[in-house]
C-alpha cells in the first residue's frame, strides 16, 4: 500500500513539475480549450442598376436541425437536446412545410444519432422563419446559416447579371458565394470580400475573460458594381419579350438598347431566360446567347457594307442595275422578291434590301477593300465585353461567292454585342466604341474605385458625310411604298431602321433550312437620325408566325421601347446620373 502511495505521489510530482501527460503539454492544452477562434464573414458586394437600385445582394438562408443526444447539457446544466418530441413537432409544423407527423418521424430515427435534419423542408429558411422558430424557445433546435444571393427582380437581365451560388471551401471549412454566370462570374474577385477573424480567451461559460488580449482582423467586404442598366427600361423590355415569347414561341429572342455615344448598355435580355431567385428555367437557358452564340445576321449587316461602299467612293445613287438575281461563279443569288423590281437605281438598294444591289456594290469595292472594312469593323474579333465566354465569330471569305454574300450578312458569323459595337459608329461619325455594362466600381463604403470611361475601338471607319448618307437611307426604309420597314414607322418620330431576314444554316450540314419560319428576323433602329444617340437591336429566331408577319412581331417590341426612349430623351430625364 505504501508502495502504491509512493508511485502516485511521484506521478503527481512529475505532472506538477513537467506539466506533461502522455506527451501533451497541459498548459498548452488548457490554453487551447479556453481560446475561441471566430471567423468574421465578409459580405459579397452588391450589384446595382445605374440609379442605385439593388439587383443582386447578399442574404442568408438557414437550415434547422435538432440535437437528440441527451448528453448535450449546457454549463447551466440545462438540456441542449429535444426534450418533448411531440410538442416540438407540433410547433415546428407551424413554420416548416412539413406535417407534425413527418417532423415527429425525423425526431425518432431508427438508429441512435447525435442530431437530425428535416430534409428539404428544413432547409432554405428565411431570416423571418428562423426568428419565428427561435421565438418558440424549443430546446435542442439549432440553425446553420448558408450564404445566399438575393435577386429581388426575378427575370431581369438574368444572363447579364448571372448567378452567385454557395460552394464549400475546404480551407475555411465553410460555404462561400462564388459567381458562376454573367457579371457575377466575370467580376467574382471584385465582388468577393476577405473574411476577418477574432481570437479571444474565454472562461468555461464561453464568456470573454477580462484583461485578456484578443487578436482581431476585420473583414474586408467585397466591392460593389453599379451597372449601366436602367431598371425601368429593363423591366419594360422584359415584359415585351415575355409577351412575344408566349404568343409566338420562337427558338430565341435577343434585345439590346444602347447609348451609342458612350457604349453604355441601357437594357439587354434574351429568351429563353431564367429566374435567378427561384432558378426556374435555368436548365433550359444556361447559355448567354448575346455573346456565347454566333449567327449569320442577314440584311441588318448591310448597314456596314453600305457604309463601306459609300466611304470608299463606290456608291453612285443615280447609277442603275438589274434587280432580281445575279450570277457569281456558277451560283445565282436572288433578291428576297425573286422577280425583283426591274432596273432600279442604287439609291433604292438599301431601302428595298436588295441582295443583288449589295452584291454589285461589293464587286465595285473589290474583295480587298471590303475585307479592309470588315477588319476595321472588327468582325471576327471579340468585343471584350465583361461577360464570360464571348465567341469571336468568323468570316467565310475564300471564293467570290463567299465574298459577295457577306455584303448582305450571310457567310459571316457574329455575336449580338459585335453588332452593337459596329452600330455605335453611327453615333460617333464612324468611330466605334466598346459596349459596356459597368458604370462604376465602389468599395463597401461607397467610395468610387473605378469610374466610367468611353473606350474607342480602332480609328474612325468612315466620315461624317458617309454617316449622313447611311442615316438618310435608314429613314427611307420606313417608306411604305418601297421600304422593308414600314411596320416600324412611328408617326413623325426621327428614327431610322434596317430590317433583316437571315437564313439559318442546316445544323446537319448542306446549305440552309427551308420553310417560312426558319429564319432569324431582325431590326436595328436609331434615334434621332439628326444626331444619333440611342440604338435598339432585336432578333427573333424561328417564331411561329400564326398568320402574322415577323415585322409585326418585332414591331410589338421595338415601337414601345423606342417610344420610351424618345420620351426619356425629350424630357431631358437622363437614363443615368
Amino acid at each position: 500500500m505504501a508502495l502504491v502511495f509512493l508511485v502516485f505521489t511521484a506521478r503527481f510530482l512529475y505532472i506538477g513539475i513537467s506539466k506533461t501527460v502522455n506527451g501533451q503539454n497541459l498548459s498548452q492544452r488548457t490554453k487551447q480549450l479556453y481560446k475561441r477562434n471566430e471567423v468574421i464573414k465578409a459580405s459579397r458586394g452588391t450589384i446595382y442598376d445605374c440609379n442605385g437600385l439593388a439587383i443582386a445582394e447578399d442574404s442568408h438562408l438557414y437550415t434547422v436541425y435538432a440535437i437528440l443526444d441527451k448528453s448535450s447539457i449546457n454549463y447551466k446544466n440545462k438540456p441542449e437536446y429535444v426534450v418533448n418530441k411531440s410538442e416540438t413537432a407540433e410547433k415546428l409544423a407551424k413554420v416548416l412545410p412539413l406535417s407534425a407527423d413527418k417532423i415527429y418521424q425525423y425526431l425518432n430515427p431508427k438508429h441512435k444519432v447525435f442530431q437530425v435534419q428535416f430534409g428539404t423542408g428544413g432547409s432554405g429558411l428565411t431570416l423571418k422563419q428562423k426568428k419565428q422558430i427561435e421565438a418558440m424557445k424549443l430546446p435542442g433546435i439549432k440553425f446553420v446559416a448558408t450564404p445566399s444571393r438575393l435577386y429581388p427582380n426575378g427575370n431581369f437581365a438574368s444572363h447579364i447579371i448571372g448567378l452567385a451560388q454557395p460552394e464549400y471551401n475546404k480551407k475555411t471549412n465553410s460555404e462561400m458565394l462564388i459567381g458562376t454566370m454573367g457579371l457575377e462570374a466575370y467580376f467574382n474577385d471584385t465582388l468577393t470580400g476577405k473574411d476577418g477573424y477574432r481570437i479571444s480567451t474565454v472562461d468555461a461559460s464561453e464568456n470573454q475573460s477580462p484583461n485578456q488580449n484578443q487578436v482581431y482582423k476585420p473583414a474586408e467586404n467585397g466591392n460593389n458594381l453599379y451597372l449601366t442598366l436602367n431598371s425601368q427600361l429593363q423591366s419594360y423590355l422584359e415584359a415585351r419579350l415575355t409577351e412575344v415569347q408566349k404568343a409566338y414561341d420562337p427558338t430565341s429572342i435577343t434585345a439590346v438598347v444602347e447609348d451609342m455615344k458612350t457604349g453604355k448598355i441601357l437594357a439587354a435580355s434574351q429568351r429563353p431566360t431564367f429566374n435567378p431567385q427561384t432558378k426556374k428555367g435555368l436548365t433550359k437557358s444556361y447559355r448567354n446567347i448575346l455573346v456565347q452564340d454566333t449567327y449569320e445576321p442577314g440584311s441588318v449587316f448591310k448597314v456596314l457594307s453600305f457604309a463601306a461602299a459609300v466611304n470608299s467612293g463606290n456608291y453612285n445613287p443615280n447609277e442603275y442595275y438589274r434587280s432580281g438575281s445575279v450570277s457569281i461563279g456558277g451560283s445565282t443569288i436572288h433578291d428576297w422578291l425573286t422577280s425583283g423590281w426591274g432596273t432600279i437605281p442604287f439609291s433604292q438598294a438599301f431601302e428595298r434590301s436588295s441582295n443583288t444591289g449589295f452584291v454589285k456594290l461589293e464587286q465595285k469595292m473589290g474583295s480587298k477593300t471590303w475585307a479592309k472594312y470588315l477588319k476595321r469593323f472588327h468582325i471576327g474579333e471579340k468585343t471584350g465585353i465583361t461577360l464570360p465566354g464571348e465567341q469571336p465569330g468568323f468570316i467565310s471569305f475564300k471564293t467570290p461567292v463567299d465574298q459577295a454574300v457577306t455584303a448582305f450578312g450571310q457567310g459571316v458569323n457574329v455575336n449580338v454585342m459585335q453588332m452593337m459595337q459596329a452600330y455605335s459608329s453611327l453615333g460617333n461619325n464612324g468611330q466605334m466604341v466598346k459596349p459596356q455594362l459597368v458604370d462604376k466600381v465602389t468599395d463597401f463604403n461607397g467610395k468610387t474605385i473605378k469610374g466610367y470611361q468611353i473606350k474607342k475601338v480602332g480609328t474612325p471607319i468612315y466620315s461624317a458625310k458617309t454617316k449622313r448618307v447611311v442615316l438618310a437611307n435608314m429613314r427611307k426604309v420606313l417608306n411604305k411604298q418601297s421600304g422593308t420597314g414600314s411596320a416600324y414607322k412611328m408617326g413623325n418620330a426621327d428614327i431610322g431602321v434596317k430590317t433583316g431576314t437571315a437564313q439559318i444554316a442546316n445544323p446537319k450540314g448542306g446549305g440552309y433550312l427551308k420553310g417560312d419560319s426558319n429564319y432569324i428576323f431582325s431590326v436595328v433602329g436609331v434615334y434621332p437620325t439628326k444626331n444619333p444617340r440611342y440604338c435598339i437591336y432585336l432578333t427573333i429566331k424561328q417564331p411561329h408566325l400564326a398568320g402574322t408577319t415577323a415585322e409585326k412581331i418585332l414591331a410589338s417590341i421595338f415601337k414601345p421601347m423606342m417610344s420610351r426612349i424618345i420620351t426619356m430623351a425629350k424630357s431631358n430625364n437622363s437614363h443615368c446620373p
